[in-house]
């Protein structure tokens, strides 16, 4: 082991969060090591911004940009200030002690700081034309793509506090908005539920399903087919956008039983801080976030995440390896 070189931070990840973590990782002279993924295993490298067309709530950017050009101009920075990038996705972390070990498949890496950076997935239904229509009309964030259907009808699928934080931000901005949930209760607090029957551009389709989404021939939505629950019928709803509200799973798999989650299954930092549990292991981004999920946001904690490795290892790891 001792012959084997020893990083001072890998990172996890190479979204907004993983890649300004690099940036500013590789500004401080720490030679990070960032694993973008490669897609297997969820992690995808530039993360959820890769299924965004333009993005025009990133600060810096008088036009917008689309979510991969953004992406490319995140990993071209990373990379001029001296990321090193394999595009892999780790498949084993031990961080029981230091050096912590990194796992490419059968390949071993070795790292005094590692920032965790893997972020969220999007639940979806689970349907083959959903799945076709993605960045067509079908999403899974109001806030990044709501402005593109503006003035026109769109829908929300779900039944939380986001599914009506979701249905009340598009009103602000579309004439109509319909809110489908398969249940004759909504799950999400008394509040919030209260504002969105009181909100007169919300309608609301309880006990339904949505079992198709309509139109891969025009490659856009124009409708969705929805089940009436109680009594199988099904109808055609016009719509232009479907929005789902259903929850994200955080990629956290490589971590259980390593770092503390909390109920929900993202990682616990200290508040205010990227710090997990583990000395020496940070997270940032949607891995630890499920409340503001933006690339802003994710980005800054990318920023903390990196500053909090290089002051770790000025006080507890030797300078050259």
């Amino acid at each position: 082991m001792s012959e084997q070189k020893i990083r001072k931070v890998i990172i996890i990840g190479s979204g907004p969060a993983g890649l300004t973590a690099a940036i500013y990782a590789a500004r401080a002279n720490l030679s990070p090591l960032c694993f973008e993924g490669f897609n297997a295993g969820g992690l995808i490298p530039g993360g959820q911004l890769m299924f965004t067309t333009d993005v025009e709530n990133y600060p810096g950017f008088v036009d917008p940009v689309t979510g991969p050009e953004l992406m490319e101009r995140f990993r071209g920075q990373a990379e001029r200030q001296g990321t090193e990038l394999i595009t892999a996705d780790v498949t084993k972390v031990d961080l029981s002690e230091r050096p912590f070990k990194v796992w490419d498949e059968d390949k071993l890496y070795l790292t005094h700081t590692v920032i965790i950076a893997t972020g969220a997935r999007a639940n979806y239904l689970g349907l083959e034309n959903e799945d076709k229509l993605k960045n067509r009309g079908v999403s899974a964030c109001a806030v990044c793509d709501g402005a593109l259907f503006r003035g026109k009808p769109v829908t929300v699928v779900g039944g939380g506090d986001t599914a009506m934080e979701e249905a009340m931000y598009l009103s602000g901005m579309c004439d109509d908005v319909t809110l489908i949930h398969r249940r004759d209760e909504f799950r999400a607090s008394k509040t919030m539920v209260e504002r969105v029957r009181n909100n007169p551009k919300i309608n609301l389709m309880l006990s339904h399903n949505v079992v198709d989404v309509l139109d891969v021939e025009k490659d856009m939505v124009t409708a969705v087919k929805v089940k009436n629950l109680k009594t199988d019928e099904i109808i055609v709803h016009p719509t232009e956008a479907l929005f789902l509200a259903i929850g994200h799973t955080p990629l956290t798999d490589l971590f259980k039983g390593q770092l503390d989650t909390h109920d929900n299954g993202y990682l616990k930092v200290k508040p205010g801080t990227a710090q997990t549990n583990v000395e020496g292991v940070f997270a940032s981004g949607d891995v630890s976030d499920w409340v503001y999920r933006q690339a802003v946001t994710a980005a800054g904690t990318g920023c903390m995440a990196a500053l909090e490795a290089e002051r770790w290892l000025a006080a507890n790891g030797p300078a050259d390896h």
